[in-house]
């Protein structure tokens, strides 16, 4: 086994209300911070609790909420513009995905761009010198593979292709998982949701880079994603449902942070710079079709973690276990009124391979189950579609 190291420089925060007080931790840090926050958090109430916690304690701040097109270098060069002349002692970003990209690469980089930097140098693979600014994160979408790696994906807005900025190992001082930001999920984004951590929890545990640490996130988050949605009248579940999503995606996101991404994550990031398609709707297409792919070579590993989510029958054979897995996760995409395939998503073949040859550009397809390129990336795509 390659020698295992691990750091996570962020704290974790995992609770009830905590989210509630992220202005008592952004206050240790000074009293003047940027707000970056997804704008639909303002039609939910969400947003106010958040500028009310930062009023409460005192700390001054300004909201930069520019996210229509994404985690764009655009979107992220208006922010650092922006934050450039503010002064400000920390960033608070409160969010989904892209969310959270604009503001771990606003608080990578803003050092060195207020020092002369070319924020493009850092799109196009230079690694910051300078300490970030300190960063604390309240995600509001359980499932951000990027969280707790050194990597950020942004959209180069000159190419529309994802690239990944480097950040140093210290970017980012908390990460707060509020379960009551949850509460408001319909069912449908409950199903939606748990099918991209269920993605997630697949990829990290039959990624070649995983390890013994990774494995034992995973298969402890595949162990609360079996009670998540569950008609088995045997368990017992007293735990709130929006609580489980929360440690799910905590430890989720933690397993793909110590192993990484597979082909499912990877596609449905490069289709969602070029065409803004919803990730985990392409995630969850793909999925049962990695399964299927995965369990050619890796099938002990694909029913043991199938096992753990309560996808078997007791006089199964890994062969059999691993076909209900792919056919369950079909079942699920049906239940939750998803997209089967992805010709169901307005797009051509031809346009895929665009996003394949991004894909194969990515450090992260040194690390999918199996040796990948752009023909067998592609032959996927042409499966699914």
């Amino acid at each position: 086994m390659a020698d295992f190291t691990f750091k996570v420089s962020s704290n974790i925060m995992l609770g009830s209300y905590t989210s509630s007080r992220i202005g008592q931790f952004a206050l240790e840090w000074g009293a003047r911070s940027m707000l970056i926050i997804d704008p639909i958090l303002k039609e939910n109430g969400i947003a106010d609790k958040i500028k009310q916690s930062l009023s409460d304690r005192n700390v001054e701040f300004f909201i930069f909420d520019e996210l229509s097109d994404g985690a764009t270098t655009k979107n992220i060069e208006n922010a650092l513009n922006i934050a450039k002349n503010a002064h400000i002692h920390s960033i608070v970003a409160a969010g989904g995905a892209k969310t959270m990209s604009v503001a771990r690469a606003v608080a990578s980089v803003l050092p060195d761009v207020i020092a002369g930097g070319d924020f493009y140098s850092f799109v196009d693979g230079a690694l910051p010198q300078k300490d970030s600014v300190p960063l604390f994160c309240i995600p509001t979408a359980i499932r951000d593979f990027q969280l707790f790696t050194q990597s950020i994906p942004v959209i180069d807005s000159r190419s529309s292709r994802v690239k990944l900025m480097s950040a140093k190992s210290s970017l980012g001082k908390l990460v707060v998982f509020d379960p009551n930001l949850n509460v408001t999920l319909s069912q449908n984004q409950i199903d939606s949701m748990s099918m991209e951590v269920l993605c997630l929890i697949f990829e990290a545990y039959l990624s070649q880079r995983a390890n013994f640490f990774s494995d034992m996130l995973a298969e402890k988050s595949a162990t609360l994603m079996r009670l998540i949605g569950n008609d088995d009248s045997d368990i017992s579940i007293t735990t709130p449902q929006e609580e489980i999503l929360a440690q799910c995606g905590c430890l989720s996101s933690l397993a793909v942070g110590t192993s990484s991404i597979g082909a499912a994550s990877l596609l449905s990031l490069c289709i969602n710079a070029r065409f803004k398609i919803p990730r985990s709707v392409v995630a969850a297409i793909l999925l049962p079709y990695t399964i299927a792919d995965c369990a050619k070579f890796k099938l002990d590993r694909v029913a043991k973690i199938a096992r753990i989510l309560g996808i078997s029958q007791d006089e199964q054979d890994d062969e059999q276990v691993a076909t209900s897995f792919a056919e369950t996760v079909r079942m699920r995409i049906a239940k939750a009124n998803l997209p089967a395939r992805l010709k169901d998503l307005n797009v051509s073949v031809e346009q895929l391979a665009l996003a394949v040859e991004t894909a194969t550009s990515l450090e992260y397809v040194n690390y999918l189950p199996r040796s990948m390129n752009s023909d067998t990336l592609f032959e996927l795509i042409k499966t699914a579609f």
